[in-house]
């Protein structure tokens, strides 16, 4: 009995020579969404703290763009997206934490600039895009804004309905560049200088179609009470029937699945798409919700 029980905690020690160390999880990036910055500590900076109590000694990127946090305010209403998506491809390349590939988490606008960062950038590669209220198929409307940016926001539906596709507009107003109006389907699909590419709405890349499928999951988390996105559908890549602006359609109505455009039906079979509803207006969750949900795919 004395040598059994001497024997006994040696088994842990060598239950871990035999397995290795555990291991670590990988890197997250997160980019946020419009008015906001990446270190906000009532949001992006929130959401780091979770994650890095949730999951010890994780790295998390939350991206800036621009020098200072005013800067990176600003650039979420009125730098051409394709340019932040290049620098946010350059601040990944050029992340030695990020050479082995990472996780990436988009809340509001910054699910679908991130999705064209998987799309266009595959290295380092992108594991798990957890897309946080994202507008994947764009918005026709802004009916509340965030934070203290409601004199912005006014000034932006006017510019939209003066001229959303004029090249003015679309290669200086953020939000422009993912409007789509189902009234102007063929204005969208020859001027939106965003949108509709990574959208595939011009034509095939079929670059954009094999790094997007590279991805392990894509999770698309929509806010069951979202009074900010219009329509709501759009965070699950659903959109208004074309020709009218009252009727929705889910994603799996669509152009764009139906003819796997983007390669999301083979994706969806393939268990490769996470549907999740969460109640609340938009970006409004609790952190019980956050970690039985979301974390799950970072680790």
């Amino acid at each position: 009995m004395a040598a059994l029980r001497a024997a006994v905690p040696v088994l842990p020690v060598l239950l871990g020579l035999c397995l290795g160390p555990a291991a670590a999880a990988p890197p997250l990036v997160i980019w946020h969404g419009m008015g906001d910055s990446c270190c906000n500590p009532l949001s992006m900076g929130y959401v780091q703290r979770l994650v890095e109590k949730k999951i010890p000694g994780i790295y998390v990127l939350s991206l800036k763009i621009g020098s200072n946090l005013i800067q990176d305010v600003e650039n979420s209403f009125f730098m051409n997206v394709n340019d932040q998506v290049r620098e946010v491809c350059s601040q990944l390349a050029t992340d030695p934490e990020l050479k082995g590939g990472y996780n990436a988490m988009g809340f509001s606008q910054g699910g679908q600039f991130l999705r064209a960062v998987a799309q266009r950038c595959p290295s380092p590669p992108m594991l798990n895009l957890i897309s946080v209220g994202g507008q994947h198929q764009g918005v026709y409307g802004f009916p509340r804004c965030p934070g203290e940016s409601s004199h912005i926001c006014d000034w932006i539906r006017k510019t939209l309905d003066l001229g959303a596709y004029t090249q003015a507009v679309q290669e200086h107003l953020v939000q422009a560049e993912y409007w789509h109006d189902p009234l102007k389907e063929e204005d969208y699909r020859k001027n939106s200088i965003f949108l509709a590419d990574i959208n595939q709405e011009r034509g095939i890349n079929e670059t954009y179609k094999k790094n997007l499928m590279a991805l392990k999951k894509f999770v698309m988390v929509k806010f069951l009470n979202d009074t900010m996105v219009d329509p709501p559908v759009s965070e699950w890549f659903g959109f208004y029937k074309s020709g009218q602006a009252k009727e929705t359609v889910l994603l799996q109505e669509t152009p764009l699945y139906k003819e796997d455009r983007l390669g999301l039906q083979e994706m969806d079979k393939a268990g490769k798409l996470v549907f999740l509803g969460v109640k609340g207006d938009h970006l409004h969750f609790s952190e019980e919700w956050f970690d039985t949900s979301l974390l799950p795919f970072l680790q």
